[in-house]
C-alpha cells in the first residue's frame, strides 16, 4: 500500500524527481502515440521548411559572385533570375512551414487530449486512501496546469527543435561547403556554451518541477477557500484565508523567479558566444579572402549562414525554459499514471455475482491506514442475507472503515471479504458497484438537476420512474413543495438544498439504483427529527427483501434493525438484538442511554 503525504516535494513525485530528463520524454511519448502521427511527413516539410531558408544566403553568394563582380559589369539578367527563384523558394518555404504547423498543431492536440483522458481517468482509479494523500487542487493541476505545461512545449519548443535542428544541420553542411575552416571555428566557438547547457539542464530541471508543485499548492489553496467560502464567512477567517492564498502565491512567484533567473543566465552566454563566432569569421574570412581563397560572395553568405547556425543556439535557451517545464509537468502526470491502484479491477478475470439478497462474511480483517496505528483488530463476522443490521460505537472505533472494506472503497490489510462467498477483490467493479451500494455521510451532490442526480443511480430511469421511487420513499409531498419539482437545480456541491434535503437525494439515488446490498454510513445524520422519522419509515421498504447495514450515532435505526454489531476501538465487543443489548451493561446500553436523554431534552 503506498504511502502518502501532502507536503511538497514528497508522495507522487519522488520517484519522478530522480528521473532522467530523456527517459521522461521517451516514456511521455510512448504513452501517446498520437504524437508520432504522420511524423514522417512533418519532418519532412520541416526539412523543406528548413533548407528554404539558406536560399537566401545562397542567392545573395550568386548574385555577388555571378551576377556583379563578373568581367564586363554587371550581369542583369542573371541577378534577376536569382531573385525570382530565390522569391519562388521562399514562398514554398513558406507553404511548407504552414503545413508543417498544421500537422504538429493536429497531432499534438490529440495526444494532449488522450493524455488528459488518461491521466483523469487513473485519478479516478486511485484508491480513496491515495487520493486523499493529495490535495483535490494538486491532483486537478497534473491533469490541466500540467499538461498545459506540456502542450505550449510540443507547439512550440517541439517545433522550434524541429526547425533549429534542421538549420543547424543545413547552415553547417553549406558552411563547410563554402570554407572548412570557418565552419570549424564556428563549431569551437560554441562547444563549451554545448557542454555547460547539458550540466545546466539539471538546475533548471529541478527548479521547474518545483514551479509544477508550487501551482499544484496554489490551485490547492484557491480551491479550497472557494468551496469553503461559507465556513470562512461565519468564522470571519476572510484575513487568514487571503494570508495563505497570498503565500501560496508568493511561493509560486518565488519559485518562477529562481527558474527564469537560472535560465536567464544562458541569455548572455549565448550572446557573448555568438559575437565571438561571428568577430573570428569576419577576422579569419578577410584573411582568407585575401589569400584568395574565399570571394566576397562566400564570404558574405558565410555570415547570414553564422546568422542561421546561432539563432538556434540563442532560441536553444528559450527551447530550454519551455523544455523543463514542460518535463516537470511530464514528470508530475507520469508520476499518477505510474502509480498502480491498491484497490484494482480484476476486470475479464474477475467474477461476475449473480442477482440476489447478498451474504457478508469478514474472516480475521485488520486495517491500518498508511503511517497509522490498526484501527481494525481481527474482525470476523458473518452478516446473513436479507438481514438489517446496524453497525454503533464511538466517533473512531472503526464503523466507517467497516463500511468501507465492505464496498471495496479500501482492502484489508489482513484476512479477507466474502460476498457469497466470493473473496471482494476477485469480484468485477460493474458486478461490485451493481450489487452494493453505499450512501455517505455527505450525500454529495453534482451540479445539475434533482433527477440528474437521482438518476445517477440508474441511467435509464425514466422521470415516471424517479417519481415512483419518490412516492414510495415517502417524499412525494417533499418534491412537491420544490418550485420546479424534479427538474429543481441543486447547485455546485448540492448548495441549494439543506444538508438533510441533500440526503434525501442521495437516498433515493441509492433507491433507484436497486441494489442487493445497502450500505447506510450516517444517512439520517443530517436530517432534522421529523425528517428522521419519515426517512426511517421509508427505510423499512428500501430495506425489505435486500441485505441493509445501517452506520449511526442515531440509534433509531439501531431500534428497528435485525441485528446490532457494536465496535469499540476497532474491535467488535458486543452482538445481539437490540432489546438483549439494551437490557445488559456494556457499550451499547451506554450508547443508547446517552442518545435517548439527549432526544428528551
Amino acid at each position: 500500500m503506498t504511502t502518502l503525504t501532502s507536503e511538497p516535494g514528497t508522495g507522487l513525485d519522488d520517484a519522478a524527481r530522480t528521473e532522467p530528463a530523456l527517459s521522461t520524454l521517451r516514456r511521455g511519448l510512448r504513452l501517446t502515440p498520437e504524437f508520432r502521427t504522420g511524423l514522417a511527413g512533418t519532418l519532412a516539410l520541416a526539412l523543406a521548411a528548413t533548407a528554404g531558408r539558406v536560399v537566401v544566403p545562397v542567392a545573395v553568394q550568386q548574385t555577388i559572385d555571378r551576377g556583379l563582380t563578373v568581367p564586363g559589369g554587371p550581369d542583369l539578367a542573371f541577378v534577376r533570375i536569382a531573385v525570382l527563384v530565390c522569391a519562388l523558394v521562399v514562398l514554398a518555404t513558406a507553404a511548407c512551414a504552414y503545413a508543417m504547423n498544421v500537422r504538429l498543431y493536429t497531432s499534438t492536440e490529440s495526444g494532449l487530449a488522450s493524455l488528459r483522458i488518461r491521466a483523469f481517468r487513473h485519478v479516478h482509479d486511485l484508491s480513496m486512501l491515495t487520493q486523499s494523500g493529495e490535495r483535490r487542487g494538486a491532483l486537478v493541476s497534473r491533469v490541466t496546469s500540467d499538461v498545459d505545461q506540456i502542450s505550449q512545449f510540443m507547439q512550440w519548443g517541439g517545433l522550434m527543435i524541429i526547425v533549429s535542428l534542421g538549420q543547424l544541420v543545413v547552415a553547417s553542411v553549406l558552411m563547410l561547403v563554402y570554407s572548412w575552416p570557418l565552419a570549424l571555428l564556428v563549431w569551437v566557438s560554441f562547444v563549451p556554451l554545448t557542454l555547460a547547457l547539458r550540466r545546466f539542464q539539471r538546475l533548471v530541471s529541478a527548479a521547474y518541477m518545483g514551479v509544477r508543485e508550487r501551482v499544484g499548492d496554489l490551485l490547492a489553496a484557491v480551491s479550497e477557500s472557494v468551496v469553503g467560502a461559507s465556513v470562512i464567512r461565519a468564522y470571519g477567517a476572510e484575513a487568514r484565508t487571503a494570508r495563505r492564498v497570498d503565500e501560496a502565491v508568493e511561493r509560486y512567484r518565488s519559485a518562477q523567479t529562481r527558474a527564469q533567473a537560472l535560465v536567464a543566465l544562458t541569455f548572455p552566454a549565448s550572446e557573448l558566444v555568438a559575437a565571438i563566432a561571428t568577430a573570428g569569421v569576419v577576422v579569419a574570412g578577410t584573411m582568407l579572402g585575401i589569400g584568395g581563397r574565399l570571394t566576397a560572395g562566400e564570404l558574405i553568405a558565410f555570415l547570414f549562414l553564422v546568422t542561421l547556425f546561432v539563432s538556434p543556439m540563442q532560441t536553444a535557451t528559450e527551447v530550454l525554459n519551455d523544455a523543463q517545464n514542460a518535463i516537470a509537468g511530464w514528470r508530475r502526470v507520469l508520476s499518477v499514471l505510474d502509480t498502480e491502484p491498491d484497490v484494482a479491477d480484476p476486470g475479464d478475470d474477475g467474477v461476475e455475482l449473480p442477482r440476489g439478497p447478498i451474504e457478508i462474511l469478514f474472516q480475521d480483517v485488520g486495517f491500518a491506514y498508511p503511517g497509522g496505528p490498526p484501527v481494525l483488530h481481527g474482525i470476523t463476522a458473518g452478516i446473513a442475507r436479507r438481514s438489517r443490521v446496524a453497525v454503533v460505537g464511538e466517533t473512531g472505533s472503526g464503523k466507517t472503515t467497516f463500511a468501507k472494506l465492505l464496498t471495496r472503497l479500501m482492502d484489508p490489510v489482513s484476512g479477507r471479504v466474502l460476498v457469497d462467498g466470493v473473496p471482494l477483490d476477485t469480484v468485477r467493479f460493474s458486478s461490485l458497484r451493481e450489487r452494493i451500494v453505499m450512501v455517505p455521510q455527505d450525500g454529495f451532490l453534482f451540479d445539475a438537476s434533482l433527477a440528474d442526480n437521482v438518476r445517477y443511480g440508474r441511467p435509464d430511469a425514466t422521470d415516471e420512474d424517479l417519481l415512483l421511487a419518490f412516492t414510495e420513499l415517502g417524499l412525494a409531498d417533499w418534491l412537491d413543495g420544490l418550485a420546479n419539482g424534479l427538474h429543481t437545480p441543486v447547485g455546485q456541491r448540492g448548495e441549494s438544498l439543506s444538508a438533510g434535503e441533500r440526503q434525501l437525494v442521495a437516498l433515493a439515488r441509492a433507491y433507484i439504483a436497486d441494489p442487493d446490498l445497502l450500505v447506510l454510513d450516517e444517512a439520517t445524520s443530517a436530517v432534522d427529527p421529523a425528517t428522521e422519522v419519515r426517512i426511517q419509515r421509508a427505510l423499512d421498504g428500501v430495506t425489505r427483501g435486500r441485505t441493509a447495514i445501517s452506520i449511526a450515532h442515531r440509534l433509531s435505526t439501531a431500534e428497528s434493525a435485525d441485528e446490532v454489531i457494536v465496535f469499540d476501538r476497532g474491535r467488535i465487543v458486543q452482538r445481539g438484538a437490540h432489546a438483549d443489548l439494551v437490557a445488559e451493561p456494556g457499550i451499547y446500553a451506554d450508547l443508547h442511554g446517552s442518545w435517548a436523554a439527549q432526544r428528551r431534552i
